[in-house]
């Protein structure tokens, strides 16, 4: 049998968090992944490393962190890591006021902008009735296509981290991990970061967490090579519906107003939880997004008419020559209510660490930093 310091389950974003930040502290770890590589959340989302969405406090300090961690992979080369900033977007009187009031409360890096300023920062921003925008410089961008398997190549050879692909782990207890084939690992320490997944290990204890699965529709496009070779790195995009999503705005008192209005204007953004953003990597691909549906509410079979409101609110946000969608797909995620991540001991010595919602690639490496920290 196999012996390590540290077996963690699960090839995703936070199960590589996870064995970087045991790894960096001298561990001997080993990680196993069901799948033949990485193919869940982790894969299939914008790109974001993003700050600004977090709450003040803790949340906010643990995403800046975690940028940082980010940037250390760029130095390294694991892969290109960009220093791009964020815009959210006020096309409406009710987004300016919001965003304006944000600003003010001087919890966050940001500052506003004029149109005019916007549109020097960003060609892709639709100009059209465009009233100002918020300038977020924490945010960075990574091409989750890659990330996960470069960041897998790269602990391998610098700490060694072996990795068991195509390994579905069926059982786990104190010190002990079984897979499918009957391989047995002994582990001093195991952490299971199973994404979706709630039911194969300690189906009990994720029931009772308060975790529930989030299925979201994206989209993605292409500018011009033109466009994209005169704006790198882009900003990330957003529109004023994002306020509606992201918790750091739930203190401004404007939101009510916002909310108000497009609750009257257009309930169907409400019922499929969607708000626009746009992701422009320097290929000139755009990712676009997205929706939320949850629970009960999440079938196999995506909607098409998700992805014509979702195109219908980018095209006020961002000016394309082109609207051919050239893909369309679906995530699915965990995510609790009130936690920023999900954690249990449900056995001496294991730790289930799951559920960061749609900050996965924000949260991930500051979060285990920080869990980490508590466990040495």
């Amino acid at each position: 049998m196999e012996k390590y310091d540290v077996a963690i389950v699960g090839g995703g974003i936070i199960g590589l968090a996870q064995a970087w930040r045991a790894a960096s502290r001298g561990l001997q770890v080993a990680l196993f992944e069901r799948d033949s590589r990485a193919s869940g959340a982790s894969i299939r989302n914008f790109g974001m490393i993003w700050p600004i969405g977090q709450n003040a406090g803790e949340p906010y300090e643990t995403a800046c962190e975690s940028a940082a961690l980010w940037r250390e992979l760029g130095e390294q080369n694991v892969l290109q890591v960009e220093e791009c900033g964020a815009l959210h977007l006020a096309h409406r009187e009710d987004e300016l006021a919001v965003l304006q009031e944000f600003v003010g409360l001087q919890t966050h890096q940001c500052e506003m902008l004029s149109a005019e300023e916007t549109c020097r920062r960003s060609q892709l921003a639709n100009p059209s009735g465009l009233l100002g925008a918020m300038w977020s410089p924490t945010e960075l961008r990574a091409d989750p296509r890659i990330a996960s398997a470069n960041i897998a190549a790269w602990l391998h050879s610098r700490y060694s981290v072996q990795f068991s692909f195509g390994t579905p782990v069926t059982h786990v207890e104190s010190g002990n991990l079984h897979c499918s084939g009957g391989q047995r690992v002994l582990a001093d320490r195991i952490v299971i970061c199973s994404g979706s997944d709630l039911r194969t290990l300690y189906p009990k204890v994720l029931d009772q967490s308060g975790l529930k699965l989030c299925k979201l529709q994206m989209l993605k496009a292409k500018v011009s090579a033109a466009k994209a070779s005169a704006e790198e790195p882009a900003p990330h995009l957003a529109s004023g519906l994002t306020l509606r999503h992201y918790t750091s705005f739930q203190g401004c008192q404007a939101l009510e107003t916002l909310k108000q209005r497009v609750a009257a204007e257009s309930p169907e953004l409400d019922e499929y939880g969607i708000h626009v953003m746009a992701s422009q990597f320097p290929s000139g691909d755009v990712i676009l997004g997205d929706s939320h549906e949850y629970g009960a509410d999440i079938a196999p079979f995506d909607k098409s008419e998700i992805d014509d409101y979702m195109i219908r609110e980018l095209r006020g946000l961002i000016q394309l020559e082109d609207w051919t969608i050239t893909q369309r797909w679906h995530g699915i995620y965990a995510k609790h209510s009130e936690k920023t991540i999900f954690q249990a001991e449900p056995d001496p010595g294991v730790f289930v660490f799951v559920g960061p919602g749609g900050a996965g690639m924000t949260m991930s490496f500051g979060l285990a930093e920080r869990a980490w920290k508590q466990w040495d």
